[in-house]
């Protein structure tokens, strides 16, 4: 890693939302190569004493100049492994790293597993004390009861950084959400629910102490261990178990589910049948979490009782009670406040906020993840699932609120807001890069009327809905309203806020129809084919954007591009000044933003036509507050195989550029490699214009463009932004074939852009503010 003075976009990001940020002070980046001695010497000696100096003289920094405040060490001495029992620390290694990618994935927190040899509650605490510098916060994980309950008391008490047993706390965070959703469900009052517990260890101890948190009444709790019910009267109980001991006394784990509300497995498979089941009370909640065998079948406990809401441990059914959605969310929210403990305010927050999620609306992307056509909140989707991106944005804002409000906080969030929209960056690529053209939308007064072609499409009626939210445009749904009011509510969609429209049956059709067939009469279209025409919902919302009836359309879910943007242009023309119409890609990497035209309308251009490509690409790349740097791709480095056509086109095509836009970089031709290698371009081509490493790449054909970003998309990180259809004289945007609502609702707010854009452009000021000069 690489001390620099230079601050990533990100790291300023962060200093906005929290309420002491300093712009300018020095951060840790690890952006920079490790490839020469200076870096050396800056990553190590003599540069690296500067930092050491700095936390010297004010400890509190090792925040700002090292890894400290995103690191974690996950911990175990292998006494408690999943269901393995006591297998040493070497055998709970798997365990240990598997969680530390977990962590990345999920939160981008940084994990060191350590596996100790350590059996004893003060060898355990002795260790995790000794290294605590050098973390952020503390996973223990798979450390046996009751020593697990001591270990973390006391590191606790002694530490002042989070310090979290996921066995414990992990589990109840996630089945207390799916507790308090299978209440709602049932109709039931949370004091007046009863528990039976199968399992007495950390986590069940854990799990009813949290229940109790959120209502449950602690004489309704009925817990049974290996010896039995745990009561009152029973000699040498520790004190957790204790506080948990019922008073009645019950034959067996059968007897006291007889009229229960609620079962709560954390032991082993298997201890139950169906007949065991039968006379709970109606509607029962069925949490068999043993893993990977639950203490009932899940098609066992279905059989019997058909009426339950059934959660596992396991994948392979409904309702997975999963720590993943616990842990990395919790611990990112704890760190980005730098909290000194995780409170159980912490953790009900984290429960709540899991609750709520799973009652909105599922993207798409969780279903494709899980390969469903549908899911939405009932007996079978009571909490979310892991591979749902919104977790982070839900849970760790709401996390580091209770920290704030339990005093928990060191730093606390002054803007939750724009911590959320910190974190949703994190998931999604393209919403940092939207960000300045979501605020221009949002600040525009009068708002956009962007129609939608496709619309009883739940795709696109999400996307809808996520604009609404935004207050970024008001969509207008094209389509039959009985159809799309039923999709929407199959979806649990808000139509509020959009407008719906049956073009077949509109009124404005015959006026319509006949503008259409006076705009091209002249050009083969008869009066009938204009009337014929008017029905497509691509044509009818061509003709709103036309009249002044919508400010925008977006379409062409399940369509080749050009059955959206060919009635568009005919309709439409060209924009004042372009001479064609092409589209680009916004490649988002972690580290850079690469501008790719035209992958999407020009099959074989030639020399003018690619000109004005790279126009229009660099024009995109200036929107989203980049200087273009371009180059003219090709197999051929600067005249290497100048006899080729192909690459007498890219040559031409660069000085008919250099003649309309002088101030513009553009290069060429090159190979690819060539135009993002800066060391290459550098010591081969020292005569290369290009200040920089090219963030836009011209292509020399469609074939090769497409073939490009679809590789990249599949074979790296890369996110891909667009088509944004550029030249067109409205603004009309195509949906790539299976795009998720949030690319949808990407491919819309660049819709609304443009027609901001046409209504009037924004002083220079804004346009600065916003990183979208026009």
């Amino acid at each position: 890693m690489v001390y620099s003075r230079r601050m990533t976009s990100e790291k300023r990001d962060a200093l906005r939302y929290h309420s002491n940020g300093r712009p300018g002070k020095i951060e840790v980046t690890a952006t920079k190569p490790l490839t020469t001695q200076r870096h050396l010497a800056l990553a190590y000696t003599p540069g690296v004493a500067d930092a050491c100096l700095a936390i010297k003289d004010r400890p509190e920094d090792v925040y700002k100049y090292t890894a400290k405040g995103n690191l974690v060490a996950v911990v175990t001495n292998g006494t408690a492994v999943l269901g393995l029992g006591d297998i040493g620390p070497e055998a709970g290694k798997p365990v240990m790293e598997g969680k530390a990618n977990l962590f990345k994935k999920f939160a981008d927190i940084d994990v060191f597993d350590i596996e100790l040899r350590a059996e004893t509650v003060d060898e355990i605490v002795a260790a995790v004390k000794a290294m605590s510098p050098t973390f952020g916060g503390i996973n223990l994980e798979d450390i046996k009861a009751p020593e697990c309950f001591e270990v973390e008391r006391r590191l606790k008490e002694e530490l002042d950084i989070p310090v979290f047993h996921d066995d414990q706390h992990g589990t109840a965070v996630i089945s207390a959400a799916a507790l308090l959703n299978a209440v709602e469900l049932t109709d039931r009052s949370i004091s007046e629910t009863k528990l039976v517990f199968s399992g007495a260890g950390a986590a069940a101890i854990s799990c009813a102490e949290l229940y109790i948190a959120l209502g449950v009444r602690r004489e309704n709790i009925v817990m049974f261990d290996s010896r039995g019910a745990v009561t009152k009267d029973r000699a040498n109980l520790p004190p957790e178990k204790a506080a948990l001991a019922c008073a009645e006394h019950y034959d067996s784990l059968p007897h006291a589910l007889r009229g229960a509300d609620a079962f709560i497995g954390l032991s082993v498979g298997n201890v139950l049948s169906g007949n065991d089941i039968a006379e709970m009370a109606a509607r029962p909640l069925i949490f068999a979490m043993a893993n990977p065998t639950p203490e009932i079948p899940y098609e066992a406990a279905k059989a019997a009782r058909p009426d339950a809401i059934i959660a596992t441990g396991r994948s392979d059914y409904p309702n997975q009670v999963n720590n993943v959605l616990g842990f990395p969310f919790i611990f990112r929210g704890a760190l980005d406040v730098r909290a000194r403990q995780i409170s159980r305010e912490m953790l009900l927050a984290a429960t709540r906020a899991l609750a709520a999620l799973a009652r909105e609306d599922v993207p798409d992307r969780v279903l494709s993840a899980y390969d469903l056509s549908h899911l939405s909140f009932g007996p079978d989707y009571i909490i979310p699932k892991p591979f749902d991106p919104r977790v982070l944005t839900h849970v760790a804002p709401a996390v580091a609120e209770a920290a704030a409000a339990s005093g928990m906080a060191r730093h606390p969030i002054a803007d939750l807001d724009a911590y959320r929209e910190h974190l949703h960056r994190t998931v999604e690529r393209a919403r940092g890069i939207m960000q300045p053209l979501i605020e221009l939308a949002k600040r525009s007064r009068e708002k956009t009327r962007i129609v939608f072609t496709d619309g009883a499409n739940p795709q696109i009626l999400r996307a809808a809905q996520l604009l609404t939210d935004d207050s970024i445009c008001i969509p207008v749904i094209l389509g039959n309203p009985a159809r799309i009011r039923e999709v929407a509510d199959e979806a649990r969609i808000n139509l509020n806020g959009m407008e719906l429209l049956d073009h077949l049956n509109s009124q404005q059709a015959p006026a319509l129809a006949e503008a259409l067939w006076e705009l091209r009469s002249r050009k083969g279209m008869t009066h009938t084919a204009a009337k014929s025409n008017i029905k497509q919902a691509r044509w009818f919302g061509a003709m709103m954007v036309r009249e002044g009836m919508a400010d925008g359309m977006v379409g062409g879910l399940h369509r080749p591009y050009k059955e959206t943007i060919g009635p568009a242009l005919k309709v439409l023309g060209l924009r004042e000044g372009r001479r064609i119409v092409s589209g680009v890609y916004a490649m988002l990497f972690k580290d850079r933003r690469i501008f790719f035209g035209d992958c999407t309308v020009n099959v074989d251009p030639n020399a003018e036509q690619l000109a004005e490509i790279a126009i229009n690409t660099a024009r995109v790349a200036e929107v989203f507050g980049e200087t273009p740097r371009v180059a003219m791709l090709s197999y051929s480095d600067f005249g290497e195989h100048y006899h080729d056509d192909k690459v007498t086109v890219v040559r031409d095509a660069i000085q008919i550029v250099r003649k309309r836009w002088p101030e513009l970089q553009i290069d060429g031709e090159m190979q690819a490699d060539t135009a993002i290698d800066k060391q290459k371009m550098e010591a081969s081509f020292p005569f290369c214009t290009l200040d920089g490493p090219a963030n836009v790449l011209v292509f020399p054909d469609l074939t090769s463009g497409n073939i490009a970003y679809k590789l990249l998309v599949k074979l790296t990180d890369a996110e891909a932004l667009g088509p944004l259809v550029v030249g067109l004289g409205g603004p009309v945007s195509a949906i790539p074939v299976g795009a998720t609502e949030t690319e949808v609702a990407n491919i819309a707010t660049w819709t609304v852009f443009q027609a901001l854009r046409r209504r009037q452009p924004p002083s220079s000021s804004e346009a600065r503010e916003s990183a979208a000069p026009w």
